[in-house]
């Protein structure tokens, strides 16, 4: 995939994946970001499982980095919200 297809299809992933996880957008940087390292992770995830990761610009593809972008932003807040939580 091109550079340009990777930027809209981390875009999109990471955009609904904030939406899934936090009801807001993250901005449209971190989105492109999360939703990026998102299809990284979510085609590891796929290929450990036996499925197929990121094929292309195509829906599996996408739901496949949104999958990913959610586990990053789920572990993301784990261990923001721990940072932010004061040590009694």
């Amino acid at each position: 995939m091109s550079i340009i297809a990777w930027l809209i299809l981390g875009l999109i992933a990471g955009w609904i994946a904030s939406k899934v996880v936090n009801r807001t957008g993250s901005g449209v940087i971190l989105d492109i970001v999360l939703g990026i390292v998102g299809a990284f992770v979510g085609g590891f995830i796929f290929d450990f499982v036996g499925g197929r990761g990121v094929t292309g610009f195509n829906l599996w593809s996408l739901f496949v980095a949104v999958v990913g972008a959610i586990v990053v932003l789920v572990i993301y807040h784990a261990i923001a919200g721990r940072r932010s939580s004061p040590t009694p």
